[in-house]
């Protein structure tokens, strides 16, 4: 069985398990002991600590893939002076993607009307965090320290750091050369170990999202059915139409083909809810199975996974309309394009701002006029539609390096033709070798 079939069986199986878990602890019919044993021991214990390790052997991987990976991309340009105008294109596509999102989310949401039957809320305890300027972001974006930088996390100015660094290489003469070859070989072991941990895959996500439905169950969805379907459908149109009719239009590739090799990072975006986290399987599976060349893909998707968020986009859209319809606020056309700008802008403007959807979302109703106590609505069912939107993000992510890869020219086209493409052989192919192939002639 491949690796992508055990992985979405793992996500069926841990979905279900975790919800009978939910039903079993809901029950009064089970003794105290047994719901302390399945709790403490089976949720909290064992499942629990298996999705941490996961999760954080994701994580492991991110900022040395990126920073390797960058450094390999940019030095391989070398005085091609292309840098420029891949930054370029993949920031217009990036903005381009998230207006479109946005302005679909809100379109379908007005004519839907999820919150029209929807009754006044009583009072609301969520608190928003307030967005930093935007010019401390931009300021920010440099770092001072980048070893701090790395030890920290800050994707953003990691980029710069490792762009920087592997311009200097490609321009160091002999020494710049033996340093990128040190680094393409790190990068190599790196995504051995990625593969590495993609083999583990099927267990963490069974434990992750075993976790989740335990605690939370599918009936969360049924109080906010109509809110929660229609940012489901805008999200899956997204995926499937405006990310398909790009890669037709402007790449000139199947949409089929793209998406059937996606299936794998689908599974981690899904199971993770985290761009970052998944970041690793993206590059990789950008580059080994779509056919990207790592001068393009090194800077494309780790960019990505910062500041593209299309799905996100899309819950403020469906968010904010549905917010405006419970409370009574007809909101005029103004308002509308207010909250397309405002919501695509936030979505680089608080790129490295933790919990990012909500703040980002409080943003967007404060320049609509609308009480940002809402979001308190939807906090129920939002874990459940963030990963869903993850899925969506990462898919964004390879869509926009695919256009820019094949638009520079670095873009394999066999490899993205090939359905074997970075997968390993079969165990009887390796263990049983072609027995007259010693006796033939080389």
């Amino acid at each position: 069985m491949s690796l992508t079939n055990r992985i979405l069986i793992a996500m069926v199986a841990g979905i279900l398990f975790g919800s009978l878990l939910d039903l079993i602890l809901g029950s009064s019919s089970i003794s105290a002991g047994f719901h302390m044993v399945i709790q403490d021991y089976v949720v909290d214990g064992v499942l629990d600590l298996v999705g941490r390790i996961f999760i954080a052997s994701l994580k492991l991987l991110v900022v040395p893939l990126v920073l390797v990976s960058l450094i390999c991309g940019s030095s391989s340009l070398g005085d091609s002076a292309r840098m420029g105008p891949i930054a370029a294109k993949t920031m217009m596509f990036y903005l381009m993607t998230t207006a479109i999102a946005i302005s679909t989310a809100v379109g379908v949401a007005i004519l839907v009307g999820p919150g029209t039957h929807v009754s006044m809320p009583g009072q609301a305890d969520f608190q928003a965090t307030a967005a930093p300027p935007l010019v401390d972001v931009l300021a920010d974006i440099v770092p001072s320290n980048p070893v701090a930088a790395m030890a920290e996390g800050n994707m953003l100015q990691i980029i710069v750091f490792a762009l920087l660094f592997g311009y200097a290489i490609s321009h160091a003469g002999e020494a710049g050369k033996r340093v990128a070859d040190f680094f393409r070989d790190l990068e190599e072991v790196i995504m051995r170990m990625v593969g590495i941990l993609m083999g583990l895959a099927p267990y963490g996500v069974f434990a992750l999202l075993a976790t989740l439905f335990s605690d939370m169950g599918i009936g969360a969805i049924v109080d906010l059915a109509a809110y929660f379907f229609t940012v489901l459908a805008v999200l899956i149109f997204h995926a499937t139409v405006v990310y398909s009719s790009l890669l037709k239009t402007l790449a000139g590739v199947s949409p089929r083909i793209m998406m059937s090799k996606m299936r794998s990072v689908w599974a981690f975006a899904f199971s993770t809810a985290s761009s970052g986290a998944t970041l690793p399987i993206t590059l990789r599976t950008v580059e080994r199975r779509l056919g990207v060349h790592n001068s393009v893909a090194g800077f494309t998707v780790p960019l990505g996974a910062t500041i593209n968020m299309d799905g996100t986009a899309i819950m403020q859209g469906v968010a904010t309309v549905f917010i405006a319809q419970v409370y009574g606020v007809d909101l005029s056309l103004t308002a509308y394009l207010t909250v397309i700008l405002t919501a695509t802008l936030a979505s680089i403007g608080t790129a490295a701002v933790p919990g990012v959807g909500l703040i980002t979302l409080a943003m967007v109703l404060g320049q609509a006029g609308l009480p940002v106590e809402g979001i308190a609505m939807i906090i129920g069912v939002d874990r459940l539609l963030d990963m869903v939107r993850t899925a969506v993000n990462v898919t964004g992510d390879a869509t926009v390096a695919l256009v820019v890869g094949r638009s520079e020219g670095q873009f394999d086209e066999q490899v993205f033709l090939n359905p074997n493409a970075d997968m390993e052989p079969d165990r009887d192919e390796v263990a049983a070798p072609d027995p007259e192939a010693s006796s033939k002639e080389p």
